[in-house]
């Protein structure tokens, strides 16, 4: 610790700012990786590959920006994390436009996959850089309520990626992507003039050193990687993404099961793609309980240190039956075809009243996807409650790391599924088949959280009087002590 010169944060006005231009660009950062997927048809007919070029193209892009974030996190926990954020962020700008553009520079395929990367890159920034900005605003008390808002904005940015991409994308897929750029400069430059938010700043530990106008200046070092792996539950809460993102990974698909529906019902193509991605965005919804499950692990945390992995493995392991009901319920669909963007949504949204099939659909998807969106707010916490602040990014970034490799699994496998079930299960049957098939990966995810619930209490404790130590002591950086080879405590 070392001393300041007083108190530091900006005003309450300055702070509320701040935290509304970065939920912003966490949710417009996931528009940028929601958009690809419902396009598939008409990119590939642009770049006349076939539409498993483009899901190989989207898992890649998940385990790029997976690679990347290790670099960016490390980096983030070292460094004053705001200019990598400003980077990132114009990193995946950069790339979305590129998308854009590659079919009218004569760059094709190759230049569209290279446009990708570089999105990619730019958005490992965002995502590890930007958790351990967030955690720093939320005291452990709270935790899985505000990083359900967190995980929400990513999640709804998502959703607006498919719904932007069908709605502006049907008839020229270029536009979605030139929209989003734009937008995207524009909320840089409003990140521009948030505040550094301090280190550490949301433990109770360390409130008295920091109100006194004191610093956390403990840095990650090489020596404290095997520290980090050491901590049990960082194993478990790290591995179970592996298997949850080759079942997350496979739902990017869902639009494309709705637009094969819609085409088995006779709808031209641009109507499809249009049914496709607001069915999609619409049965995505339930994910908004994502407040409920972090509200529910805030409170049976407070009773037992458990509290948040019992949640998370027990929501997981119940929404797997949604999921199949959803995959196999046929739907009739009754739409205007080659109608408007607008005409098509209020029609889709109508059948969920007037229509049973569409309407057990939907109860179907809200259940699933509420059950599983305890997940995200609860595996945001316990990453923070299990970790000192000098570790959270980079544990994070390990995180997603492995997740992105999942998704990348879910994502790119499930399209060769999908060609392989097509001779005995013809579209769109094939596509149900192979969703339910990897809703199976959830199962090993929920065991995984609740071997984590074993040893969360522990590391916990560890934490916390870590951190209380240090408060108490003037010592060296943990950078300092990790070059002497000296341990934490």
């Amino acid at each position: 610790m070392t001393s300041g010169v007083g108190p530091r944060g900006g005003s309450p006005a300055h702070r509320f700012y701040s935290v509304v231009v970065f939920v912003v660009l966490a949710s417009l950062d996931n528009v940028a990786i929601g958009l690809v997927p419902p396009l598939y048809g008409p990119i590939s007919e642009s770049f006349d590959v076939p539409v498993s070029a483009l899901g190989l193209v989207t898992a890649l892009s998940f385990l790029v920006s997976a690679v990347a974030s290790v670099a960016w996190a490390y980096v983030g926990d070292r460094t004053n994390r705001k200019p990598l954020l400003v980077a990132g962020t114009l990193l995946w700008a950069a790339g979305t436009a590129g998308s854009a553009f590659a079919g009218g520079l004569g760059a094709g395929y190759a230049g569209f996959v290279v446009a990708q990367i570089v999105a990619a890159i730019g958005l490992g920034a965002v995502g590890s850089v930007g958790f351990s900005v967030v955690t720093d605003l939320i005291s452990p008390r709270r935790r899985g309520l505000v990083m359900s808002f967190w995980g929400l904005s990513q999640g709804i940015g998502t959703l607006a990626g498919t719904l932007v991409a069908g709605l502006l994308g049907s008839v020229d897929w270029r536009r979605p992507f030139l929209v989003l750029t734009v937008v995207g400069l524009a909320a840089t430059a409003a990140y521009l003039f948030t505040y550094d938010i301090r280190r550490g700043a949301s433990q109770p530990e360390l409130a008295g050193v920091l109100s006194a106008g004191g610093d956390y200046d403990y840095r990650i070092g090489r020596a404290d990687l095997p520290k980090i792996v050491g901590r049990r539950s960082n194993v478990w809460l790290i591995l179970q993404g592996l298997t949850a993102q080759a079942a997350f990974g496979s739902l990017v698909w869902l639009p494309v099961l709705f637009q094969q529906r819609a085409l088995d019902q006779g709808y031209s193509t641009p109507t499809a793609i249009v049914v496709g991605s607001v069915f999609a965005t619409l049965f995505q919804l339930g994910g908004v309980f994502s407040i409920v499950g972090g509200l529910v692990g805030d409170a049976l945390q407070r009773r037992t240190p458990r509290g948040r992995a019992v949640v998370a493995s027990v929501g997981i392991l119940a929404a797997v039956p949604f999921y199949v009901v959803l995959f196999f319920v046929p739907m009739r669909i009754d739409v205007p075809d080659g109608a408007g963007g607008g005409a098509v949504t209020a029609a889709v949204l109508r059948s969920v009243v007037s229509e049973p099939t569409v309407g057990l659909s939907f109860l179907a998807a809200v259940l699933a996807l509420a059950l599983t969106s305890a997940n995200s707010p609860n595996w945001f916490a316990l990453i923070a409650d299990v970790n000192p602040p000098e570790h959270r990014g980079t544990v994070y970034s390990l995180g997603n790391l492995v997740n992105g490799v999942g998704r990348a699994a879910g994502n790119g496998l499930v399209g060769v599924v999908f060609g392989m079930l097509r001779g005995a299960f013809p579209p769109p049957l094939n596509y149900a088949v192979g969703l339910a098939a990897f809703q199976l990966f959830f199962v090993p995810t929920g065991i995984m959280y609740w071997l984590a619930s074993r040893t969360t209490p522990r590391d916990i404790s560890d934490v916390h009087h870590l951190l209380t130590d240090r408060a108490a002591r003037g010592e060296p950086t943990a950078t300092d002590r990790s070059a002497e080879g000296a341990p934490d405590r």
